[in-house]
């Protein structure tokens, strides 16, 4: 998949101009309801939270992606059971109620300033018909966007569902979710501007082989490299911040120790695969960048004499980060 900026606005604008028409109509709706705006005569734009980073490789003309992750929406309707309609209420309370209205407000803003979308995972926070059909509109109607799933795709959240942080949890719906996706989910490839956007699933902290062989093969095109997944690979700046954000809300820092490896990051030290596949990538001097999402933070961490890794906030909150190439 080749992405230039003439075809991401000329096949988007329609969408764009009716995605800026549905957030007004949105905003009117909710006063017509009689529920307070958010940021009352101010434009949506303004809503979004924005973090600006700039990645070198050389290019002969600039381009920027917006990279956003974690929009979580939560629509279920009459075709779901009581079950799981109201799992959907509760976690539409949980993200705050807004989460496609964010997203709209974000894709409106990229038409304008950047080239691409990339988003890394969890734009549905569970499996319903109605989110597939939220899939389809926003990949589908904006073939700028691209990326990667998240954990939160394969979560089923029927009844009796027992989810399982493995690749036969998400083996139980694959084939069903990549009828829904308009990319191959397990590994793709997208390049933008002379960049090589590898995108891979990667939900719950390892890689496969087969994954490692397909990388192989993508760098022996020779192009800048981007690897976009939904779980970072940790750094010690990343896992700090991880544990401080998602453990230490009310607490000061009384030691700056970097507490013992748990889950994904666990799982990354001990797949043999996974870490052998990182220290591979902290050699390979055509990666030039790593985006990633899952922890709902924004923060930026060196990952290689040649990359940086970098996370985004939750699209839910209205975050976002541009990443300026030159």
């Amino acid at each position: 998949m080749d992405v230039s900026r003439r075809d991401f606005i000329g096949a988007a604008g329609g969408f764009f101009a009716v995605s800026g028409l549905s957030g007004c109509l949105s905003a009117a709706a909710d006063r017509a309801a009689g529920e307070q705006a958010v940021f009352e005569g101010r434009s949506p734009h303004e809503r979004l939270s924005l973090a600006y980073s700039h990645v070198k490789v050389g290019l002969e003309t600039p381009f920027s992606i917006l990279h956003i992750s974690d929009t979580h929406l939560c629509a279920a309707d009459g075709r779901e059971s009581e079950f799981k309609r109201g799992f959907a209420k509760r976690r539409t309370a949980v993200f705050g109620g807004r989460m496609e209205e964010a997203l709209r407000d974000s894709l409106s803003w990229a038409k304008s300033n950047v080239d691409a979308v990339l988003h890394t995972g969890d734009l549905i926070d569970f499996q319903t018909e109605a989110n597939y059909e939220l899939v389809k509109k926003y990949f589908g109607e904006a073939p700028g966007m691209f990326g990667c799933p998240g954990n939160h795709e394969y979560q089923r959240r029927s009844e009796g569902d027992r989810i399982r942080n493995t690749g036969e949890y998400n083996n139980l719906s694959a084939a069903e979710l990549q009828k829904v996706f308009p990319f191959d989910l397990h590994f793709n490839s997208t390049v933008v501007g002379g960049v090589n956007f590898v995108s891979i699933e990667q939900t719950y902290g390892f890689v496969t082989g087969d994954q490692v062989e397909r990388f192989h093969a993508e760098v022996k095109k020779g192009l800048p490299i981007v690897l976009s997944m939904h779980v970072p690979f940790m750094t010690d700046e990343i896992w700090r911040a991880s544990c401080r954000f998602w453990g230490g809300c009310g607490k000061k820092y009384r030691s700056a120790a970097i507490a013992a490896a748990r889950g994904d990051y666990k799982r990354q030290i001990e797949d043999p695969t996974t870490s052998s596949f990182i220290a591979y990538l902290k050699k390979e001097p055509l990666l030039k960048a790593i985006c990633a999402g899952h922890l709902h933070i924004t923060i930026d961490d060196a990952f290689s004499p040649t990359a940086r890794e970098y996370l985004v906030g939750g699209n839910f909150l209205f975050h976002g980060r541009e990443i300026l190439f030159t």
